[in-house]
């Protein structure tokens, strides 16, 4: 980010199981593609593996966490112990997220933390980095620097630009949205952050992800909050037949293009939904290789 170089994440899904084979499968396959990977804090609101072991089993496969924490699941005492085992385990970064609401998960019966705010969670980030202080005050010795990053829905209905404000003022210094297919409406975002001074004060990385099929659009479309597939893009698919997943991709590394283009836009986030090839592809036909020695 500092250097000012297009950056290229992924994610690291931690799998729903005791065994960490896949989560370091995942990250080898995308080492020397992306600069760095999320890994993910029980998405969908559905139980998987501790998103601190997908960090331990991701830098040991050479690749860059990030770590996620939802303060969905956690009040302040477990997510300043997960701040400080995710630092230990080798996490840098770190992505503050509210969490997908518990209803739509495996466990719809289970009670939420709502202890913290998203808000509250970076303030504690940027707390231990800059002061070794805890919410509560108390000192720790040798406490983490993350960068800290928020989410953004850009495409989301009755959009609030304010929101990013606050948590921008609460102390993030990176900014990853959800998954986008909408260039245009994209633009017309990122022209009310641009007014906003935006740009200027955090890095923002956008979220895209190539298409498999129209019915995979359509789900994600229905799905998943804040994300919009134009009607057009899930007719192409469905025409595609056989041939939908490289009209997937094909789209997916236009969109890539056109952020490319786009001033303020600091990079992609590339997700795979369970395919690391098609990160793989998006990332070499988008000419985004090779990727940049970072110094430490």
């Amino acid at each position: 980010m500092r250097s000012g170089r297009f950056a290229v994440t992924s994610e690291v899904v931690p799998p729903r199981s005791a065994d960490p084979a896949p989560a370091t499968a995942q990250a080898r396959e995308l080492v020397g593609y992306a600069d760095a990977a999320n890994v993910t804090d029980n998405p969908a609101a559905s139980a998987h593996m501790s998103p601190l072991a997908g960090v331990a089993a991701v830098a040991r496969a050479g690749l860059e966490p990030t770590l996620q924490l939802t303060v969905r699941d956690r009040n302040r005492l477990a997510l300043t112990a997960d701040l400080l085992g995710g630092w230990a385990l080798g996490a840098r970064n770190l992505l503050c997220l509210t969490g997908d609401p518990i209803g739509i998960g495996d466990h719809p019966d289970a009670a939420p933390a709502d202890d913290v705010s998203v808000h509250d969670l970076v303030r504690l980030a940027v707390a231990l980095r800059e002061e070794g202080r805890t919410l509560s005050g108390a000192e720790v010795s040798e406490p983490p620097r993350y960068f800290v990053g928020v989410t953004d829905s850009p495409l989301a209905p009755s959009y609030d630009p304010a929101r990013l404000g606050s948590k921008l003022d609460a102390g993030a210094m990176f900014v990853m949205t959800q998954i986008t297919y909408d260039l245009d409406a994209l633009a017309s975002w990122a022209d009310v952050l641009r007014a906003r001074g935006v740009f200027e004060r955090a890095a923002v990385i956008v979220g895209v992800a190539p298409l498999r099929s129209a019915k995979q659009a359509r789900y994600m479309a229905e799905r998943l909050p804040g994300v919009s597939v134009p009607p057009p893009l899930v007719a192409m698919l469905e025409e595609a037949g056989p041939d939908a997943e490289a009209v997937g991709t094909a789209q997916c590394v236009e969109i890539v293009a056109g952020l490319r283009q786009m001033p303020g836009v600091a990079g992609v986030h590339v997700m795979g939904l369970g395919r690391e090839h098609a990160v793989r592809h998006v990332i070499e036909r988008a000419g985004l290789l090779p990727r940049p020695a970072v110094d430490a």
